[in-house]
C-alpha cells in the first residue's frame, strides 16, 4: 500500500520527536511545519492525503475549500478544542476532523492548581525579593484554601481531574456544566453559576469555547463575584473578556488573574517574542500587574501529554487511511 503524507503545521521540536516516535515504523509520511495553517499558508498542502492542526492553526471555510481542492479529505487535530475549525463546511466538502479528546487530563489539572497556589502565595514575587536578598514578607500574605470556597465550571475530564486534585486541600467545592457527571456530583457541589459567582473565593474555567461559552467571563458575570475573586484559565482563551478583566481588577473585584490562554494568543504564544513590543495594550498591561500570572498555553505540556496526543493522533490519521472510524471523529 502507498504510504500516506501528512503535511503536520504548528510543529516545535518536542512536537517532531514524540509524533516521530509514536510514527517509529513509517506506517505515514510526516513532514513538519513550523509554521501555522492559515489562508496564505494553504498551499504547502498541495500534494498531501491529510493535515494535522493545533490549536492556533485557523482552518476556516476558505482553507477547507482549497484543502478539498487539493485532494486532502483529513484534518487530524492534536488538540480536544475544535473551534478553530469551520465545522461546517468541512462537512459540506466531506472532510473528516478527529481531534485528541483526553490526553493526561491531569496535566491542565495540575496546572491550573499550581497557578492558584503561586498567585495566592506570591510564589514569582516572593522568589524574585529572595535572590535581590530582600526577606521581608510584607505584601505576600495568602489565605488557605482549606477555608475557601472554590467554583469549577465545565466538569469534563479536565474539570473531574481538578476538583479530585482539590479534594483533598478540605475546601468547599462547587461545580456547574450543562450536562453534570456523576464522577462530579460525588466530588463538588452541582450549583448555577450565579452562585458559583456569588460564593466562590477563587473560579476555575474548565469549558470549551462555544457559542453559550464566549466571553462567559465578562463585567456582568465579574460584577456578580465577591470582591478580589481569583480566575483560573486553563481552558480557551475567548471564555473570557480580557478587558473586562482588567476593568475588574482596577476595581478591586478581581483580585488574582492566572492566564494559561489569551483570546489573541494567536499572534503571541508558541514564538519567542523577547525583545519585541505586544501589539497588544491590554495584554501588556495584564502583564505588568503583580497580581496576574500569565503562562503561554503549557497546561497540557507534560511528558505523558505529549505521548497520548503523538499515539492518538497516528490512530487517527491510520483509521482514516484503512477505512476505519478511530471513534474520534467530530460532527
Amino acid at each position: 500500500m502507498q504510504i500516506k503524507k501528512v503535511a503536520v503545521f504548528s510543529t516545535k521540536p518536542y512536537d517532531q520527536r514524540f509524533l516521530e516516535a509514536a510514527n517509529h515504523d513509517g506506517r505515514v509520511e510526516l513532514n513538519f511545519f513550523e509554521t501555522r495553517l492559515r489562508q496564505h499558508t494553504v498551499k504547502l498542502c498541495d500534494g498531501y492525503d491529510a493535515v494535522s492542526c493545533f490549536v492556533n492553526d485557523i482552518v476556516d471555510r476558505s482553507v477547507i475549500e482549497q484543502l478539498a481542492a487539493f485532494g486532502v479529505k483529513m484534518i487530524a487535530l492534536r488538540c480536544a478544542g475544535f473551534n478553530n475549525v469551520d465545522m461546517e463546511a468541512a462537512n459540506e466538502f466531506g472532510i473528516r476532523v478527529c481531534n485528541v479528546p483526553s490526553y493526561s487530563p491531569e496535566s491542565v489539572a495540575e496546572h491550573a492548581l499550581a497557578m492558584m497556589f503561586a498567585l495566592n502565595r506570591k510564589i514569582t514575587r516572593a522568589n524574585v525579593r529572595v535572590k535581590e536578598h530582600n526577606f521581608d514578607l510584607e505584601g505576600l500574605l495568602g489565605f488557605n484554601f482549606a477555608k475557601a470556597t472554590i467554583g469549577i465550571i465545565g466538569t469534563g475530564k479536565i474539570g473531574v481531574a481538578t476538583l479530585r486534585a482539590l479534594k483533598g486541600l478540605g475546601c468547599e467545592l462547587l461545580c456547574y456544566d450543562p450536562y453534570p457527571s456523576k464522577e462530579a456530583a460525588e466530588l463538588a457541589e452541582y450549583t448555577d453559576l450565579d452562585t458559583i459567582y456569588a460564593r466562590s473565593d477563587v473560579i476555575s474555567l474548565h469549558c470549551p469555547l462555544t457559542d453559550d461559552t464566549y466571553h462567559l467571563i465578562d463585567k456582568t458575570s465579574i460584577g456578580k463575584m465577591k470582591d478580589n475573586v481569583m480566575l483560573i484559565n486553563t481552558s480557551r482563551g475567548g471564555l473570557v473578556n480580557a478587558q473586562d478583566a482588567l476593568d475588574g481588577m482596577k476595581s478591586g473585584k478581581v483580585g488574582y488573574l492566572g492566564l494559561d490562554v489569551y483570546e489573541l494568543e494567536g499572534d503571541l504564544f508558541f514564538r519567542d517574542l523577547s525583545g519585541r513590543v505586544p501589539n497588544d495594550d491590554v495584554f501588556a498591561l495584564l502583564l505588568s500587574y503583580p497580581n496576574v500570572l500569565v503562562t503561554g498555553h503549557q497546561g497540557y505540556f507534560t511528558k505523558e501529554a505529549l505521548e497520548q496526543i503523538a499515539s492518538t493522533t497516528l490512530h487517527n490519521l491510520e483509521s482514516y487511511f484503512q477505512g476505519k472510524s478511530s471513534g474520534n471523529e467530530l460532527k
